[in-house]
């Protein structure tokens, strides 16, 4: 039946008039100069566009998760219980699974504040998440 065009392939005109080809000439220094807002737009897009991909560090988009502290007991360790929903592929239900992160936590946080915790690199043979911040503390 319909083919679909291509995002490379060329669009052809179609009645039997031609169109003049564009080619893909440098630009003499003094013709860019007469036109600075068309030369200018284009790299303003791609600099708004590189740092909105990349954050200020440079490190990439790390892995974000908010949980409850569990337990507290350890020096500058916390233990993060942290509840999703999946959906069950034969009741068609949601079901609360848990998972237990052990995060590096400067901060201080005790047992029922809910934290955030980002990814990091190995802190201990158990230990690959830091504490962020505190999103709530704990009622007393």
């Amino acid at each position: 039946m319909f083919r679909r065009k291509k995002k490379d392939e060329a669009v052809e005109p179609v009645s039997g008039a031609e169109t003049p080809e564009v080619s893909p000439e440098v630009t003499a220094p003094e013709e860019a100069s007469t036109s600075p807002a068309v030369s200018a737009a284009p790299a303003e897009v791609e600099e708004s566009a590189a740092t909105a991909a990349e954050p200020a560090s440079g490190r990439g988009n790390r892995v974000q998760k908010v949980g409850i502290v569990s337990s507290d007991k350890m020096t500058k360790t916390v233990v993060v219980r942290v509840d999703r929903l999946v959906l069950h592929r034969k009741y068609r239900r949601y079901v609360r699974r848990t998972s237990k992160f052990m995060a590096h936590d400067d901060l201080g946080s005790t047992t029922g504040d809910r934290v955030r915790i980002v990814e990091t690199r190995p802190l201990s043979a158990r230990k690959r998440w830091r504490v962020v911040e505190i999103v709530q503390k704990a009622a007393k």
